[in-house]
């Protein structure tokens, strides 16, 4: 057996055929090669002016809502937990009589009504004096940047 080796080839880059228009400024030579031709760079865009609103403003807004929830929740759910724990762990001064026949536990389940309610009282008076007053705000501020963009 002898080994005879192949004819040098080179390789040619196959013709295009007419749908298929050429790459430009591909070079099948050097590849490696940046194109001949340097691409238009992107048209600047203006950087758009801020808002007249700021983001602390929102910062107090979601402060002041965080300050209405925990209040609330805290009343109503701090109430519940000091009825269950002294369910759990005070039996005898759940069953002890306030007067006759009425056990004080039975009051202090009672009791959880008017402190629900209370919740919901400040609740609407935190949201009212605090909240509303930031979220109103920012509304007004929301709108004239909302004419200020439509006059542009």
């Amino acid at each position: 057996m002898s080994y005879e080796p192949s004819p040098p080839h080179q390789y040619r880059q196959p013709p295009h055929p007419p749908s298929y228009p050429p790459s430009p400024g591909y070079d099948a030579t050097y590849p490696w090669q940046p194109p001949l031709t340097e691409p238009e760079p992107p048209p600047r865009r203006r950087q758009p002016e801020p808002a007249l609103g700021h983001h602390s403003d929102l910062r107090v807004l979601r402060g002041a809502y965080r300050w209405q929830r925990r209040t609330a929740t805290l009343t109503a759910l701090g109430y519940f937990t000091l009825f269950l724990i002294l369910s759990a762990f005070a039996p005898s001064f759940m069953t002890s009589e306030i007067a006759d026949g009425l056990p004080t536990g039975l009051v202090l389940a009672l009791a959880q009504i008017p402190v629900t309610w209370l919740a919901i009282v400040l609740y609407e008076h935190t949201a009212r004096r605090y909240v509303d007053p930031i979220a109103a705000r920012i509304r007004k501020q929301s709108e004239v940047d909302a004419k200020r963009e439509a006059n542009r």
